[in-house]
C-alpha cells in the first residue's frame, strides 16, 4: 500500500467538511476502538458516543474514494468490525438515539449503525438511552 493512498480519502472529505485529512487506519483504528468499548460497556455521555459512531460514516464514506487495492486490504477488517459491534449492540431502528441526535438523515440501510444501540447499558450513555426506552440486554453474571 503506496502512503499517499491511506491519506487521498482523507483530503477529499476534509474537503466536504471534515474536521481534519484523517486516515484510513486512523478511522479504522477509532472504529475499533469504539466497538471494543461497546463490547464492554460504553459509560461516556450520547454526545462522545454519536461523534464515535461518525467514525464509520468517515469509512462509510471514503469506500467510493478509495482505489482497490486499499478495499481488499481493510474490507475483511471492516467487515469483522462490522460483526462485533452488531453483536454488541440491539437493533431498536433508532429509537432511542433519535431522540438525542438527528438521524433522519442516513439511509437506514448504508448506515445502520445509527439504528442500534449498546446492549450493556452503563454509565451516561445508559442513563440517557434507557430515558428513551433503551433496554439493557447485557448477559446475566
Amino acid at each position: 500500500m503506496e502512503p499517499h493512498d491511506d491519506q487521498v480519502a482523507g483530503e477529499v472529505l476534509h474537503g466536504r467538511g471534515w474536521r481534519k485529512a484523517f486516515t484510513v487506519t486512523e478511522m479504522v483504528d477509532q472504529w475499533a476502538s469504539l466497538v471494543g468499548t461497546v463490547e464492554n460497556g460504553y459509560e461516556d455521555f450520547i454526545d462522545e458516543y454519536t461523534n464515535d459512531l461518525y467514525s464509520r460514516n468517515w469509512l462509510h464514506e471514503a469506500w467510493v474514494l478509495l482505489p482497490g487495492h486499499m478495499l481488499v486490504t481493510w474490507n475483511q477488517r471492516i467487515q469483522e468490525l462490522d460483526d462485533r459491534f452488531r453483536a454488541a449492540t440491539a437493533f431498536d431502528d433508532g429509537q432511542a438515539l433519535s431522540q438525542f441526535h438527528r438521524i433522519s438523515q442516513f439511509d437506514p440501510d448504508d448506515m445502520w449503525w445509527w439504528r442500534r444501540h449498546p446492549r450493556i447499558l452503563v454509565g451516561d450513555l445508559g442513563r440517557a438511552l434507557r430515558s428513551a426506552g433503551a433496554v439493557d440486554l447485557s448477559p446475566s453474571p
